[in-house]
């Protein structure tokens, strides 16, 4: 068996704390040995067939994280889509990657938890799981990450942090973003506690999610920015709550002025999916921010390299600014298929892999890094990456439209929002079922705010569009 795996690593604090509580949630937990009994039953169920990749459709709880388990004993890499994604999207995904068997509650029903003991078919160099983000070519694309991968972020998380018995990390992501692969991994790869709330709870409910998070002693939570803002608005934390991560965008210092007054670390990181959730880490709460009031990105992790970058391949010196490029035991195996963005990993000469971020940046002195934006259109959106282009390919596919572009603004907080321009295809048209067209194929975060019906998309003399001939729409930001 190797050692350098999600499920061994997780099998060695199986077989030191046997009886620890793995996943609490309001109505169950489960420890240690449970959870791998559990995994174990869904991997014989399973059976001796080899799936490279098997798609796990899942509410969060018990279930869900034994089936993540139990599919990486296969030595299958899983492929997570949330039951409320649209089916198109969801078909999309498992379409592109082959699957053949996909887990859901049904299939996790009467289990034989005494079934033998299945040997550990993962390996170090295997994939774990593909994560789809968006695409510019219309359609999502899938990050293929690796089990040694996963196992070394677990090491840098505990490295930084010093996660181990005894903390409990809340569980508030979406399965198919890589805050998810933190909370999950971080946690059960470090012999911690999983903590699960209800879903109303994790889908914004923030004095329901305090009220969680103070009775089953929380001491760890990661989250976007935005969730950061809302806590700030508070007059309290739970106690046991020792540790803040914010990441997937800028962290402003406005977003937790209150917060760090109140005892718990705070940090920014910064890592896009393609390498391993986060690169770099930077403590907050005892720092001062930059003069455009949000903090650095930090350093790198353990076994991770990060330099900043110009167009050919140089190393800038401190202060220049070029694109962030990373290096290291977190750059993923790349993408399923081939899509355009395949070029941003570089194969280096003597082995190992580069990915060019495409997002811009300079050293600082004291070598903390800074973000600044984006090279390309892409955007975060609640905390999320979008490609505009890939809103614009399936806005142009819906009947109700001749024509169409989307466009990124971002409101005097710097927070992006999409404007969806239109040529309507007919004199009668419903906006209602424009955006149910979308919803087939997007997430709700990638649905344009705005829709602006034009009856022409102007061209510059460079062929491009002619923005200062459309309006803009104006958003005010939400300071509340």
């Amino acid at each position: 068996m190797e050692t350098n795996t999600i499920y061994s690593r997780f099998k060695q604090w199986e077989s030191r704390q046997p009886d620890a509580i793995a996943i609490v949630t309001d109505g169950s937990n489960a420890t240690y040995a449970e959870l791998d009994r559990k995994a174990n039953a869904i991997a014989c169920k399973i059976g001796d067939q080899r799936h490279e990749y098997i798609g796990l459709i899942m509410p969060h709880g018990i279930d869900m994280i034994a089936a993540i388990l139990g599919i990486l004993k296969t030595g299958a890499a899983y492929i997570p889509a949330e039951p409320s994604l649209p089916a198109e999207r969801i078909r999309y995904m498992m379409g592109k990657a082959g699957v053949s068997l996909t887990v859901t509650d049904d299939f996790c029903r009467e289990l034989d938890e005494d079934c033998p003991d299945l040997p550990d078919r993962s390996k170090s160099d295997g994939l774990a799981y593909v994560l789809y983000t968006s695409g510019t070519t219309g359609h999502p694309k899938g990050v293929k990450v690796e089990n040694r991968s996963v196992v070394n972020y677990a090491e840098a998380f505990e490295r930084e942090f010093r996660t181990a018995p005894g903390d409990v990390m809340l569980q508030l992501s979406v399965c198919s973003f890589d805050i998810f692969v933190e909370e999950v991994f971080t946690t059960l790869l470090n012999g911690a506690t999983l903590a699960i709330p209800p879903k109303n709870v994790a889908d914004g409910d923030i004095p329901a999610l305090i009220d969680f998070a103070r009775r089953h002693s929380v001491t760890e939570i990661s989250g976007f920015p935005y969730l950061l803002a809302e806590m700030n608005k508070l007059d309290a934390l739970p106690p046991s709550l020792r540790l803040l991560i914010s990441g997937g965008d800028v962290i402003r210092a406005s977003y937790i002025d209150r917060l760090i007054d109140k005892g718990v670390m705070i940090y920014n990181t910064y890592g896009p999916s393609e390498t391993t959730v986060c690169a770099t880490y930077y403590r907050c709460d005892n720092a001062a921010p930059l003069d455009d009031g949000t903090y650095p990105i930090g350093k790198p992790v353990k076994g991770v390299e990060v330099k900043i970058m110009d167009r050919n391949g140089h190393e800038v010196p401190a202060g220049t600014i070029g694109e962030i490029c990373i290096f290291g035991n977190g750059v993923s195996d790349g993408y399923l298929g081939n899509p355009p963005e395949q070029k941003n990993f570089v194969r280096l000469p003597g082995g190992g892999r580069m990915y060019r971020s495409g997002d811009m940046g300079y050293a600082l002195p004291d070598g903390n890094l800074a973000f600044l934006h984006r090279r390309d259109d892409q955007v975060m959106i609640l905390g999320k990456r979008v490609e505009p282009e890939e809103v614009e390919n399936v806005l142009n596919e819906s009947p109700d439209v001749e024509r169409g572009i989307v466009r990124a603004f971002s409101d005097d907080a710097g927070l992006a929002y999409l404007v969806a321009y239109f040529i309507p295809a007919r004199k009668y048209y419903s906006l209602h079922d424009i955006k149910a067209w979308l919803r087939k194929d997007l997430t709700d975060f990638m649905i344009p705010e705005y829709f602006v019906a034009v009856n022409e998309i102007p061209i510059n003399k460079r062929g491009k569009v002619d923005m200062s001939a459309l309006p803009i729409v104006l958003k005010e930001a939400d300071y509340d």
